[in-house]
């Protein structure tokens, strides 16, 4: 809001008196003339250069207007024939000065980080057009109107601080020039608006233009506004005043590039325009240069060709008829005309017109609901985030400091700016320069930084240094700055540089305003004829400086705003080149600041100590390199003369000066240099110096590149830094190790560990250049190809080479390795292609195929590329226009395409997707990428645009979700998932051409490589992201697929919601800025006129678009639910600060109970379910188990691809449930529940469901609340005492709640959650009780005060209308209260103090806040929510006070009680913007009055409960904080980044009453766990605790020990086999996080872990007892790339690994003498391997097509089955075929017994789990066989071997997933997708169901005892113990 004085409008001209020239300036031909049309004065600016005539508003640039109005408005008229310029200088509200230029000279809208180039483009109305051009002869007056703060959220995504200055440029006529926070409609004036009541805000007087009686104002003159007003609110909402040009934002067209447009066209307000939509097939061709895309006009004539240069300006003929100047210009730079005519308006355009690259949808464009067109959203916005660098250096390598306390150094990296802390290496970067860093300076206070950069103009950045914002943007007066220098109070900065004409130029600034919000000042300029190498502002006065350079020594005086200097008497040392000076310190004691020394060196060795106060030399001293007969290294001495070695830089400490030279050496002497205290020898030229603030280490850095300390008390040195010293050519990750290879132009070669980017390998080759580096996949070595022609082989491990070929005859273009390691490929410029075989340790030459690759192609990483699967081999050639894919065994063409058509058009790089897609992508010249069917070859799609340039490298993520793109130097990523034309967000930050982009092996990061190795880290949470290679390809589908935020049920594909819709549930901070705006714009009752059509969920048997895919959830931001826009609020008034306002809504209500859904004692078989939902995609994560303490863990990283989405902290997505209706609350007993059907859940942030629970499932006994029908046929539940299983023990621990584990240290209880389980455990004995009764998973869990009641939340089942929440008895163990109020989840619960009250908080899509009586558990009082909140806490010192937490800001409840009402009152602070914190995640009440809160960001901030404020907050982490908990003076913090800190907090109850200071608050104690934590209890001393982890596992915590204990242990993933030990001891488990875990039998402990990094554990097998002694026994476990490892139990360790498969092992089983293996894969083949010798000698391909499911092996006892052997072994395959087979391995003879082949029907999964096809021997009758999959009927089936035949059928309600027989009693273990087990007794022929599980139960293994059964649904292991009766 603009200041009163500015208020309603301000006019700029008047208030500046322009005419007096004093507070403005006018340069060139400005003058004062009289306008005929305007009949008034009017300013003419003329002249042939339009930088030399302009009006400059204020008349200094150090000066600012300080206009805030958000409207500029300017009346002003183009010369006829002429260009004009504008520019505007716009400071924003974090300090940064932004330049918004206009003009006509502009061709396109180019954008940097401070400058926004919109071009102003004329449209005349001529058969040819004139794109960018002189004004035509009919140019008018023009009212143009700029939104400035729409203007920089939309291309910055600033905020808008003030207008600073105005430029306005030769030609043109100004009339006058106003600010306004008010939209004026120039058209309308005030008389016209009040006669004809028209809800506009007219124009005033003063800035009308003047309108003959009876002519329209459109007639005369042109109105453009920019961005366009739709982009502020929704079309419908638009006045109905707006020109015509608004009334027809109907649709989708095809956008330009940003521009103003200026233009008329006829008008008739009856003519209703459309608009034709192009073609999605149609051809988009993409320019050779970057240019605005074809602009989509409506009108009546067709003759009007559409611009492709951009916005034009139509002039008008005098024949011309009547015009409508009103222009619209959007953001986007769509331009919409209105025109009068009968003809029907159309769409004139190229129909292959495509969105502009790199263009992001606005959160304008998101709350107005306009779709962009082909574009879909792309979230989270950034997707990628700079995490790490690798170099040093760039323009110059003099630059390295140390911060103040000496913790961390900061130097340049190009365009970067690294602060590395020493002790951690960890990495902080300062981004916004676009070109190298040429000097750094940094006060003495450590507060301000100041950099400049090297290119002209020099541009130069003043930091806060703490929290890393630019604080200020100026230009310097210097084209170059060399050397930058602060006073030690920072309010001085000097300069050094040169201007233009090469002269010397010393400029002092004042920089003591920028902390205070105010500018930079030149205090002093001044040229000299000196040479300066080095200038330093004394520490001890600001106003005293020091230079030196060639002969000169001078002192500087800075008085007033005069800067002089005198010279220093050098004597016989005038002619010496001296390099660099230092300020030591006062001679004899003196404290006078005159009295400091000044010390000075040369390049000829000689170190002069001068006299400031006598400006003289008082001592000489030349240092000489001689050799002493003690060693062959020189020993520096002090010499009065001869030729001395060549000093760079000195650093001066009070006791020592350290001297860096030429020769390598960095010295330390004393201030006498009377000897040398050290010396270090580097392998390079020392460039730089610095010593530490404490004198005891020493900075250093070289000419090539090293930064490294000295400890001086130690004589340690320790490098910092490596780089290259030139650019990087091509880089190579390596998956096993972790390495990155790279190669660059100053000729090494180097190894880096991906990890902590530590140089591990130096290669250099100074004769011949390296140009190309690949490593191989499985050995420790990599190939290198030189520009000599020569391919070497090196190995790593001897650090040497192994072999060298020079076959080809040119220079190395292209390496490429096949992903098995079996074939090396290299191309040369002469267009050769080699082969090598690098199967063995060394590689040999195969072929050489001549003129095949094109030849003298650019230097590329993508010149050559082989397929995942190792069968394909793509490159360029044999000519530029074309691609050819060949055989990379025997090099025989597959394919040749052409890309080079239409038009003239070449290719530069290549390369392949992930082999499930078939894609190859093939970038062009003309900045095209181009996908193509590697099979046919033929055009899946193209990204157009997507370079201007050639993109030289690019790479495709493995799960083809993310596609990178480099040209120029920026990097480019794609939403390659989204069809038909992705999403794409652009990286700038190198300041020279990106040469490569790649993923890590872990598909967790992005490198990119040029100038410096950048790494980024990929910011979409694996758990949130859904891979393309999970479901049915978009492109296969009949119709168009729009992912929407809810979930679809298993039969359908809802409709894509509303473009509004969408906009808003994908971009979930145009939510929050909306509702920011209705709370303190309007009243609450105006949100009901906001449109927000909610989508209802499926009913029961309903269905939306029928398709093939069985079901998806996308993870996007939630709808508006009964809380939100679109419903009316209540119970909720808002206040300002420090006012509290009763709600006269909120009242007590009364108990309404729900009607009984089933009767308890109604018969099992009237109990039938229906399928209604779907499953979910799962999501899994890679990353290994890290544990503080615990079992042995083998850990090893495997060669091949993770089966991962990669992961990180934070992000947008989240999965939106649909809306439930606002119903009653209820209170039911459990006695007489009813049952709430199963559904997803998901909603809460924190709690995401990682299993794929079915639409229904049963319930868990009969009569329970859960207990429900199941399918058309019976679910048969055991009654009351004759129940067969047993539930014994959970292993697990669900790690996608919050806050869902309790401990209560004084009473020992012990509870935590397992998918719908409740389980208490003692954590003496370890024995368990589970408490049953969720049909969801549960979400929370809260305790009471005083232990005696304990509560529990679960998701919202689909067919119910709330969640459900159970109030447990701790002492019974029963359910006592079950309540329902929410509607989707709830995500939080905490009784009062006093346990009389329990607040539940709903999540995001339910945002509701219920307030429960814990005497009746009736429901108190709820409240709707204007935002979302994330955490909710009581008072501990007042029952009636809560806190939330919303997204940015604190709210503070009180209840109130009136009789028998109760009201809520709520007292809202916003988090004050100097915190700069990001979403507030979790809370806890520290001592009265303190509350503290965590941020996403990682931030603590402590709030004053009495005053309503923050007074401090601090950096606590780099993650989100999940958890704070708060104890005395000590808190606990937990974050996503694993975690665990414990903070000493004692003095922040002092800093309340003082200024805060960060450095109060002190870390204690740090620990890492394996996953983020989500929940945590600690006792009252805070010295130990129980801490939950997102990775399933449960640690104890003791801060006195500092160590972390393991409690409850699980996969943090899907758990894929279990399997026992012969004699019953133990049981393993394998899973998809590639952990194969060992547990005791007896107490159900994890004893043993084997962790395989990147790779899945699919099958696993434990030796039979025949393998001998126990300690003998071997696991067996197959993973997903198709090795085979076999880990021995006793040594716990890996014995062997071998590779049987090219694909993924997916059934594993031992021989009955435990000496072979069978191995079944997923493409259908049978290994049968060897141990002992670790081959492969037999491979059974009978299932070939079909993956193996299962393979059993048994003894072969009957000798009349007809075949010899002593095994009997089956194998079934997905077709649900089964082969049996009798052998005798012995002998090597196997021999095919039985092929069984069972009928199956089009379903190929049930509740979208695949249908196995399962087969087992009976363990009481060998000669039957059991099978169950995918029949015509739901069954199993009983085959006789003897008999040849189906002997038996067993009925089943569902198909089965799972299947276990017993070796004991006669019983079958079943699992169905469903939720269900049913455990079948084949003797007596009964059957029992039991329910537990919340998710598929994909797994049944009875114990070889038969007395155990374990389960598994999706990570979560249940033990049942099988009784006898």
């Amino acid at each position: 809001m603009a200041p009163a004085w500015q208020q309603p409008f301000l006019n700029v001209f008047r208030h500046f008196k322009v005419d007096e020239w004093k507070r403005s300036t006018k340069e060139g031909d400005v003058a004062v003339v009289t306008d005929k049309t305007l009949r008034g004065r009017v300013y003419r600016i003329r002249g042939l250069v339009p930088a030399g005539s302009y009006i400059q508003l204020p008349r200094t640039s150090t000066q600012s207007l300080g206009l805030t109005g958000r409207y500029l408005y300017l009346l002003f008229r183009p010369l006829p024939s002429k260009h004009f310029v504008i520019h505007l200088d716009v400071a924003t509200e974090d300090s940064q000065v932004v330049r918004v230029s206009f003009s006509s000279l502009f061709k396109e809208f180019k954008s940097t980080a401070t400058w926004l180039q919109f071009p102003f483009v004329f449209e005349a109305r001529t058969s040819e057009r004139d794109l960018a051009g002189a004004a035509p002869p009919g140019a008018r007056w023009t009212f143009l109107q700029l939104d400035l703060q729409d203007t920089l959220l939309l291309y910055l995504n600033r905020s808008y601080s003030h207008l600073k200055s105005v430029r306005l440029c030769a030609s043109l006529l100004v009339r006058n020039l106003y600010t306004s926070d008010l939209r004026f409609d120039p058209a309308v004036t005030v008389t016209g608006a009040q006669r004809a009541k028209l809800p506009v805000t007219p124009v005033p007087r003063e800035m009308a233009f003047p309108v003959p009686k009876g002519e329209s104002w459109h007639e005369r003159y042109v109105h453009v506004r920019f961005p366009r007003d739709s982009m502020e609110m929704p079309p419908e909402r638009a006045p109905k005043s707006c020109s015509p040009a608004e009334a027809v934002l109907l649709g989708p067209v095809p956008r330009p590039l940003p521009g103003l447009v200026a233009g008329s066209k006829p008008m008739q307000d009856s003519v209703s325009p459309t608009v034709q939509t192009p073609s999605p097939t149609a051809p988009c061709q993409a320019p050779v240069a970057p240019r605005p895309l074809p602009e989509v006009s409506l009108s009546c004539e067709c003759s009007e060709i559409p611009s492709l240069g951009g916005p034009s300006v139509r002039s008008r003929e005098p024949s011309a008829q009547r015009e409508s100047a009103t222009v619209d210009v959007a953001a986007d730079g769509v331009h919409v005309f209105a025109h009068e005519s009968a003809v029907v308006p159309m769409a004139l355009g190229d129909t292959g017109s495509r969105e502009p690259p790199g263009r992001k949808q606005s959160w304008q464009e998101a709350a107005s609901g306009k779709k962009v067109p082909g574009q879909r959203h792309f979230l989270p916005d950034p997707i990628l985030r700079l995490k790490r660098v690798i170099g040093f250096g760039g323009h110059s390598t003099k630059w390295a400091l140390w911060t103040k306390d000496g913790a961390a150094v900061v130097y340049p990296c190009h365009a970067a700016i690294v602060v590395l802390r020493i002790h951690t290496g960890e990495q902080r970067l300062l981004l916004g320069h676009t070109d190298k860093v040429s000097a750094l300076a940094l006060d003495g206070g450590g507060v301000l930084l100041a950099s400049a950069q090297a290119r002209p103009p020099c541009v130069l950045r003043l930091w806060d240094f703490q929290t890393g914002a630019c604080l200020s943007l100026f230009r310097s007066p210097m084209q170059a700055v060399s050397v930058l220098s602060f006073s030690g109070s920072g309010a001085v900065l000097c300069g050094v540089g040169r201007d233009r004409h090469g002269r010397t130029v010393v400029v002092a600034w004042d920089t003591g305003p920028v902390g205070r919000g105010g500018e930079v000042a030149v205090l002093a300029k001044v040229h000299t004829d000196f040479d300066v190498q080095a200038f330093r502002v004394a520490s001890f006065d600001g106003t005293r400086m020091a230079s030196c350079g060639q002969g000169s020594v001078r002192l500087w005086r800075l008085r007033g705003a005069v800067l002089r200097s005198c010279p220093v008497d050098l004597g016989e040392h005038r002619a010496l080149q001296f390099t660099d000076l230092a300020f030591g310190p006062a001679q004899d004691g003196c404290r006078e600041s005159s009295a400091q020394t000044l010390y000075v060196c040369s390049r000829g060795g000689h170190v002069l100590e001068i006299d400031p106060q006598r400006r003289a030399v008082r001592c000489a001293r030349c240092l000489l390199p001689t050799r002493t007969s003690s060693g062959p290294h020189p020993q520096t001495q002090t010499l009065s003369s001869g030729p001395g070695v060549t000093i760079s830089s000195l650093s001066v400490s009070p006791t020592l000066c350290a001297v860096g030279s030429e020769d390598g050496s960095l010295r330390l002497w004393p201030l006498d240099f009377s000897s040398v205290l050290l010396e270090a020898e580097h392998e390079g030229p020392v460039s730089w110096v610095c010593v530490s603030p404490d004198g005891l280490r020493v900075l250093s850095a070289t000419a090539t590149g090293h930064l490294g300390v000295l400890d001086v008390p130690s004589r340690e040195y320790r490098v910092l830094a490596r780089a290259h010293t030139a650019p990087v050519l091509a880089l190579s990750t390596e998956r096993s190790r972790g390495h990155l290879a790279t190669v660059s132009q100053d000729r090494t070669v180097r190894i880096w560990d991906l990890a902590t980017l530590r140089q591990l390998y130096d290669f250099a080759s100074p004769e011949d250049a390296p140009c190309a580096v690949t490593f191989h996949p499985t050995r420790p070595a990599f190939f290198c190809g030189f520009s000599s022609g020569a391919v070497r082989a090196f190995s790593l491990e001897a650090a040497e080479v192994l072999v060298e070929h020079t076959c080809p005859r040119g220079a190395i273009t292209g390496l490429a390795v096949t992903p098995d390691g079996g074939l090396l490929f290299s191309s040369c410029s002469q267009g050769s292609l080699a082969q090598y075989s690098c199967a063995g340790p060394r590689c040999h030459v195969l072929r050489v195929a001549a003129n095949v690759v094109c030849p003298n192609a650019p230097l590329s990483p993508n010149t050559l590329a082989v397929s995942g699967d190792s069968r394909l081999l793509a490159f360029v050639g044999p000519s530029k226009c074309t691609v050819t894919v060949v055989d990379p065994a025997s090099l025989d063409e597959l394919l040749r395409v052409d890309v080079g058509t239409p038009g003239p058009d070449s290719a530069v790089a290549v390369c392949f997707g992930p082999t499930a897609l078939g894609h190859l992508l093939v970038s062009t010249s003309s900045g095209r990428v181009v996908v193509l069917d590697a099979t046919s070859g033929r055009t899946v799609r193209e990204l157009c645009g997507a370079h201007p340039a050639a993109c030289p490298s690019l790479a495709l993520s493995e799960d083809a979700r993310f596609l990178l793109t480099a040209a120029g130097r920026a990097v480019t990523v794609w939403d390659y998932s989204a069809q038909p034309s992705p999403g794409s967000q652009v990286y700038i930050g190198h300041s020279e051409p990106v040469r490569a982009v790649a993923f890590t092996p872990d598909q967790q990061q992005v490198l990119s490589a040029g100038d410096v190795v950048f790494l980024w880290d990929i910011v979409a949470t694996s758990e949130r992201q859904v891979s393309v290679l999970d479901r049915v390809c978009p492109s296969l589908l009949p119709g168009p697929l729009t992912p929407s935020p809810c979930l679809l049920s298993d039969r359908s594909l809802p409709r894509p919601p509303p473009a509004r819709e969408a906009a808003r549930l994908l971009r979930p901070q145009a939510r929050a800025q909306d509702s920011w705006r209705t709370q303190h714009l309007g009243p609450v009752g105006s949100l009901g006129h906001r449109r927000l059509c909610h989508r209802r969920a499926p009913r029961c048997g309903q269905t939306s678009e029928p398709g093939p895919l069985r079901a998806m959830m996308v993870r996007g931001g939630g709808p508006a639910g009964p809380g939100g826009h679109g419903a009316k609020l209540r119970h909720l008034c808002v206040s300002s600060p420090g006012v509290w306002l009763p709600s006269p809504h909120c009242r007590r209500r009364g108990r309404v109970r729900e009607g009984l859904l089933f009767s308890p004692h109604c018969p099992a078989d009237a109990l039938t379910t229906s399928s209604e939902e779907g499953p979910c995609e799962k999501s899994r994560s890679p990353e290994g188990l890290c544990q503080a303490s615990g079992p042995p863990e083998l850990e090893e990283k495997a060669g091949g691809a993770g089966d991962g989405a990669r992961g990180a902290t934070g992000g947008s997505w989240e999965l939106a449930v649909p809306p439930s209706p606002c119903g009653c609350p209820r209170a039911q007993s459990t006695g007489k529940g009813g049952a709430q059907p199963s559904a997803h859940l998901g909603s809460c942030k924190h709690f995401r469901a990682c299993h794929t629970p079915p639409a229904k499932a049963p319930g868990p006994r009969p009569g329970d609340a859960s207990a429900r029908s199941a399918s058309s046929q019976s679910v048969c539940f055991p009654p009351a005492g004759s129940a067969r299983l047993r539930l014994k023990a959970v292993l697990g621990y669900s790690g996608r709640g919050r806050a869902n584990m309790v401990w209560r240290p004084d009473t020992g209880f012990f509870a935590y959650t397992c998918g719908r389980l409740v389980v208490v455990e003692d954590l003496h004995s370890g024995a368990q009780q589970h408490w049953h009764g969720h049909p969801e998973d549960i979400s929370t869990l809260a305790l009471s005060h005083d232990a005696q009641v304990l509560v529990s939340a679960s998701g919202r089942s689909r067919a119910a209308a709330h969640c459900q929440i159970r109030v447990w008895d701790v002492s019974g163990g029963l359910c006592q209260h079950l309540l329902s109020h929410h509607g989707t989840a709830v995500q939080a619960l905490a009784f009062s103090p006093d346990d009389r009250l329990l607040v539940t908080l709903g999540d995001r899509g339910d945002c509701t806040l219920a307030v429960w009586s814990t005497a009746t558990y009736d429901l108190v009082c709820s409240t709707r929510l204007l935002e979302p909140v994330r955490a909710v806490a009581f008072s501990p010192w007042d029952a009636h006070k809560l806190t939330c937490l919303g997204q940015r800001a604190v709210t503070f409840w009180l209840l109130q009680q009136c009789g028998a009402d109760i009201s809520l009152q709520v007292h809202r602070e916003a988090v004050p913007e100097a915190v700069g914190v990001g979403e507030l995640t979790s809370l806890c009440y520290g001592p009265r009055p303190l509350v503290y809160c965590g941020s996403s960001s990682g931030q603590v901030c402590v709030w004053d409960t009495h005053a309503g404020r923050c007074f401090l907050a601090w950096e606590a982490d780099d993650s989100e904080i999940g958890v704070l908990l708060c104890s005395g003076p000590r808190l606990v913090s937990g974050s996503g980044a694993r975690r665990l800190r414990l903070w000493a907090v004692g003095t922040v109850q002092e800093l309340r009453r003082r200024s805060a200071r960060s450095g109060s608050v002190f870390m204690e104690h740090e620990l890492s766990l394996d996953g983020g934590v989500v929940s945590a209890s600690f006792d009252d001393s805070m010295d130990m605790g129980v801490v939950g982890t997102t990775a399933g596992t449960l640690w104890y915590i003791s801060w006195a020990e500092g160590t972390s204990t393991r409690l409850v242990s699980g996969h943090r993933s899907k758990v894929n086999e279990v399997v026992f030990s012969p004699s019953e001891s133990h049981c393993a488990t394998c899973g998809e996080d590639g952990s194969v875990r060992v547990w005791s039998l007896a107490s159900l402990e994890l004893v043993i872990q084997f962790q395989v990094l990147n790779q899945s554990c699919l099958c696993l097998a434990w030796s039979p007892p025949s393998c001998g002694r126990p300690e003998q026994q071997r696991l067996a476990a197959g993973y997903s790339d198709g090795t085979l490892r076999l880990f021995r139990i006793s040594r716990t360790a890996l014995e062997l690994k071998m590779r049987p498969h090219p694909s993924a092992l997916t059934a594993i089983a031992f021989s009955t003498d435990g000496q072979t293996v069978l191995s079944g894969d997923k493409d259908g083949l049978v290994a049968v391997s060897r141990p002992c010798t670790g081959m492969t000698f037999r491979v059974l391909s009978d299932h070939r097509g079909a993956p193996i499911s299962t393979i059993q092996v048994t003894s072969k006892e009957y000798g009349d089955l007809g075949v010899q052997g002593t095994d009997l072994w089956l194998a079934a395959s997905g077709d649900q075929r089964v082969s049996v087979w009798a052998s005798d391995w012995l002998w090597n003879h196997c021999e095919l017994l039985d092929w069984l082949s069972f009928p199956t029907t089009a379903v190929l999964e049930t509740q979208g789990h695949p249908l196995p096809a399962l087969a087992a021997f009976c363990p009481w009758d060998r000669v039957l066989l059991v099978h169950a999959g995918l029949g015509v009927h739901k069954e199993v089936i009983v085959y006789s071997l003897r008999q040849k035949q189906v002997v038996e059928r067993i009925s089943l309600p569902f198909f089965a997933i799972s299947l276990s027989l017993s070796p004991g009693a006669q019983l079958m273990a079943i699992g169905f997708a469903e939720c269900v087990l049913r455990l079948v007794d084949c003797a007596l022929g009964t059957a029992q169901d039991f329910a537990g599980h919340g998710g598929a139960v994909q797994l049944c293994r009875f114990t070889p005892s038969a007395r155990l059964l374990f389960t598994v649904a999706h990570n979560e292991i249940l033990v049942w113990e099988v009784t006898s009766h």
